[in-house]
């Protein structure tokens, strides 16, 4: 057989193209091929010493095939059946089925879908998974790199050479495709691109991954799907609940927290929690103070964890740092069994610059703007999606309904939805780009957000879930119903009342007056939005100190005032948000290296501020009043909103069937002993929650548990009474 019988078919442009993995087309050359002369199978190889191809059924030996050029072998087969490689590892052998034997992995519907921007299709095309074709066990690899001139799979199983797994392009949607016979879940993997000038680009890592490895490393991992995706999920008392657990109605407490370092394992290196653990310690602690919620900041992969998750690279992986994604899924199942709610962080603004994640990530600006003036967050130092292009927004709302679907999450806490709205956020004239109009407002964004938050509503397998935005501005009708031209959202956070009180609780008593407003400001707006009101690690970093600490006054006081806050805002319309460590009176800012300080649990104050925060969830959960008309102007009442020179605040809650509950806040350290105070109902009151109660570490003034209307007309009322009010303090009375 001479040279021109072995290169039948293969011109020397094609043999350069394979061997020096530029080839456009690998599946045009490899593979089982007819010629005039019979079939032929070619394969790319480096580095192998032989090869025979076998048939797959019962191993005879179809043919032996002869090393041409760099690895490429190339010979004739006695049958056109489908076969297997017997490969010579210069004395290893290996039997596998030739990745060049298969057709398209992807069908032309689910192609064209995801042309469309079809973000369940993304779910179900892009990224690894195990896959069984032709009774061959396998994996099956798809990415999105429509610029790129050639992609390979690399990975442990085959030596991370992007000469052996070269992919097919499928051109109607810019996929590349890939099955390999015989890679199993667990194995590591990137994608090897040249650019469409030929230049390698830096191994990227699979934006659609379910799993990667533990950071600092930075491979994907193909993930067990069938462990996720059929969990064997005992939560569906839960699941079928959530729903009326999650409305404007509902007592929805938060509480916030920083999955790496809520506990640290000081014997271990300060290691944080796995997924495991944190079932075992974090849900009944939380279930215990009271919480309906768990909100993780974000739990998606990310490189730096001094970004506390916020510059994620892996939008559909759970973090390696806490263990395996069927991992994340179990948490989330205990949880639910416990009655706790999940709610994540979700980044959908920005990701970070690292050269293995999307940041030019087929040679072009894929995922992030061209324009540095839309692409590129110089705040964070991150790109920007570019959320008008159907396939990134795909990208996007598909991850956040893999985290509602797959993982049984119950809600999405959506970060800095601010700066997407706003084209000029953060930048100054002649930095940014107005829209198509002119304005300054971000159309496709808002088009995005609409998007999210319609699928949410209407995608089946997560009926019940949430969303809550994380937005600073006054944009109007974030939380109002799309057919009314909102964004959708269930939620917002409400950043100015916890400024304005902030800033309050921040002044000295003696000048409190002189700020009056800002406690009462809020109610203003109430019903604006649907509100949560928030006391976030936000507020407890980058020098702004804790909670606690921003408080005036000696010691005793410092503690008196936050609890007397947390009375005010517990009673106050909006559901509850309270970061880790707040609720015990942290000393110092948040430190993602370290734990909150448990130990200051020991001191009598800190474990009363702890007990106050348990009863004050259970007071708000059991009493329909403070939350069944959060966001209905009927459900609240100033009865003193302007005793400016005290001090004092006093306002009904109701629940319109009855109930109805009286909170007064005394924030200077003046008791005031015989405060007249008019009371919507006639009759007795009980003092249900008293803030300077002695088991809270306060002076242990008040009524004495109950207190007696008299028929004296006071603040518009037919009915007052005398009231003791304790000194940096708020109570409650619920009418009997």
């Amino acid at each position: 057989m001479n040279d021109r019988d072995l290169t039948i078919g293969l011109n020397p442009l094609d043999i350069d193209a394979l061997v020096e993995a530029r080839h456009p087309d690998p599946f045009s050359q490899l593979g089982l091929h007819h010629t005039d002369a019979g079939p032929v199978v070619r394969v790319l190889l480096p580095n192998a010493a032989g090869v025979t191809i076998i048939a797959r059924d019962d191993g005879r030996t179809l043919g032996e095939l002869t090393h041409i050029h760099h690895g490429l072998f190339t010979g004739h087969v006695s049958e056109a059946v489908p076969y297997r490689l017997r490969i010579d590892w210069h004395g290893t052998p290996q039997e596998i089925e030739d990745t060049y034997a298969f057709g398209n992995v992807l069908s032309d519907e689910a192609l064209t879908r995801l042309s469309h921007g079809d973000p369940y299709a993304v779910l179900e095309c892009l990224g690894s998974r195990p896959a069984m074709i032709d009774g061959v066990p396998g994996v099956r690899f798809a990415v999105w790199a429509p610029n790129a001139r050639r992609v390979s799979v690399v990975g442990d199983f085959n030596s991370w050479d992007g000469r052996r797994h070269p992919m097919r392009l499928r051109h109607q949607a810019g996929v590349w495709e890939l099955f390999v016979p015989r890679v199993a879940a667990g194995a590591r993997y990137k994608y090897e691109m040249l650019t469409r000038d030929g230049h390698p680009l830096p191994l990227k890592a699979d934006p659609c991954a379910m799993q990667t490895e533990r950071p600092p490393a930075t491979g994907s991992v193909v993930a067990h799907v069938d462990e996720v995706e059929q969990f064997p999920w005992t939560d569906h008392a839960w699941m079928q609940s959530r729903g009326g657990r999650q409305t404007a109605k509902s007592p929805i407490s938060i509480y916030e927290v920083h999955a790496e370092s809520w506990l640290r394992v000081a014997e271990e290196g300060h290691r944080g929690l796995t997924w495991t653990e944190m079932a075992e310690r974090l849900i009944p602690y939380a279930k215990g103070m009271g919480f309906t919620h768990l909100e993780f900041m974000p739990v998606a992969e990310h490189p730096f964890g001094g970004s506390w998750g916020y510059q994620p690279l892996s939008q559909f992986a759970p973090s390696a740092r806490f263990g395996k994604p069927e991992e994340f899924a179990a948490f989330v199942n205990r949880a639910h069994e416990a009655g706790l709610g999940i709610i994540l962080d979700w980044v959908p603004a920005h990701f970070p610059n690292d050269a293995h994640g999307l940041v030019e990530f087929d040679g072009t600006p894929l995922y992030e703007h061209a324009d540095p003036r839309e692409g590129y967050h110089q705040d964070w130092n991150t790109m920007i999606y570019n959320l008008g292009r159907n396939e990134v927004s795909a990208f996007l709302v598909a991850s956040g309904l893999a985290w509602l679907k797959r993982y049984h999450v119950d809600g999405l806490r959506v970060d800095a939805v601010a700066s997407m709205l706003y084209r000029d956020y953060s930048r100054a004239a002649g930095e940014w780009v107005p829209n198509i109009y002119g304005g300054r407002e971000n159309l496709e964004s808002i088009a995005f957000l609409k998007r999210l938050n319609h699928e949410v509503r209407h995608m089946p397998d997560v009926h019940g879930a949430i969303t809550i935005a994380e937005e600073s501005t006054a944009w109007p009708g974030v939380t109002a119903p799309l057919d009314q031209g909102g964004l959708g959202f269930d939620f917002k956070w409400n950043m100015g009342w916890m400024h304005d009180t902030l800033h309050y609780m921040h002044e000295d008593p003696v000048y409190r007056r002189y700020h009056h407003h800002n406690m009462t400001f809020g109610m203003v707006y109430a019903y604006s939005e649907r509100f949560v009101l928030p006391l976030s690690h936000d507020e407890v970093v980058h020098g702004k100190g804790s909670l606690l600490g921003k408080m005036p006054g000696d010691r005793w006081q410092k503690f008196a005032n936050l609890r007397a806050y947390f009375g005010f805002m517990w009673t106050h319309p909006g559901k509850k948000l309270l970061f880790m460590g707040g609720e015990f009176g942290q000393l110092a800012e948040f430190n993602h290296d370290q734990s909150p300080h448990w130990h200051l649990l020991d001191d009598a104050l800190h474990h009363g501020t702890q007990m106050l925060v348990r009863d004050l969830n259970r007071l708000y959960d059991s009493e329909p009043a403070l939350h069944v008309l959060d966001s209905e102007p009927g459900g609240f009442e100033w009865l003193i909103g302007d005793d400016s020179g005290n001090s004092v605040f006093a306002f009904r809650r109701v629940d319109g069937a009855g109930r109805e509950l009286v909170a007064v806040c005394n924030l200077t350290p003046v008791p005031r002993l015989g405060y007249r105070l008019g009371m919507p109902r006639g009759g007795r009151w009980s003092e249900v929650l008293n803030t300077d109660a002695a088991i809270y570490g306060g002076s242990n003034v008040g009524n004495g548990g109950l207190i007696h209307t008299e028929d004296v007309v006071s603040h518009g009322k037919p009915h007052s009474a005398l009231l003791v009010l304790p000194p940096l303090a708020t109570i409650v009375l619920r009418a009997d």
